[in-house]
């Protein structure tokens, strides 16, 4: 099968860029093999970049890994770097989600003025002749448990970021079959890109004008402090 389209280099999947070479090299992820290498990129996205609202939608990947932070879509443009510099075939599909879900992590006016439906995106990738779809890296182990600790109920979640019809165990350990988090609250499904920039080429990002002013300068960084209060327990 032809996998040249879902192992190029694109100005959002900047793989070659040294910050994301540095990292591949220091953790030493060439040396491991096939489903190892995914694993490896994928348990990084999830956990050592936290789960957290960046400028835009539409950043390379080497700004997320300098952020340090990411949600599902920034997260995923990183992670599809790491596995297209580690070899790995892989495609984004495209959707969007009921903004419900996003309830308590954003609040307030800040809620109100988000779209009802927002784009979201996943990674798949392919391993052993299929796709697997991997969602479940968007939100941090440490986020995740607070969630857990706070609420103490079963089955059916949404909110604080989460959608799944699992809140106890939801999927979101990397077991080569698919991963979920927010699954559950998607509204409309948009296809599979080969690339991040080919999706927001067509479907541009959530926000524009001035409540992308609004969210740049003065949203994210509210939301950013509430999402720490969470998962530090404290809210």
């Amino acid at each position: 099968m032809e996998t040249t389209q879902w192992l190029r280099e694109t100005r959002l999947l900047d793989f070659a860029s040294p910050p994301i070479a540095a990292l591949i090299d220091d953790r030493g992820w060439r040396r491991l093999e096939g489903e190892a290498r995914i694993r490896a990129a994928y348990e990084f996205v999830r956990d050592g970049i936290a789960f957290g609202y960046n400028t835009a939608d539409d950043l390379p990947a080497s700004r997320v890994l300098a952020d340090g932070y990411g949600q599902c879509n920034t997260k995923g443009t990183l992670f599809m770097a790491l596995l297209r510099a580690l070899g790995v075939p892989c495609r984004l599909h495209g959707f969007t989600i009921d903004k419900r879900l996003q309830r308590g992590a954003v609040t307030g006016v800040f809620y109100l003025l988000a779209p009802r439906e927002i784009l979201h995106s996943w990674v798949e990738v392919q391993l052993g002749g299929r796709w697997i779809n991997l969602e479940g890296f968007i939100l941090d182990r440490p986020y995740l448990s607070a969630l857990q600790r706070r609420f103490a109920c079963a089955g059916d979640f949404c909110g604080y970021g989460v959608a799944t019809d699992d809140f106890r165990a939801p999927p979101v350990e990397w077991t080569g079959s698919d991963t979920f988090i927010q699954h559950k609250g998607i509204v409309r499904d948009l296809g599979v890109f080969d690339d991040p920039d080919a999706f927001y080429g067509r479907h541009g990002t959530n926000l524009a004008g001035w409540k992308r002013r609004l969210y740049e300068n003065w949203a994210r960084h509210a939301m950013n402090r509430n999402v720490a209060r969470i998962r530090e327990g404290s809210t």
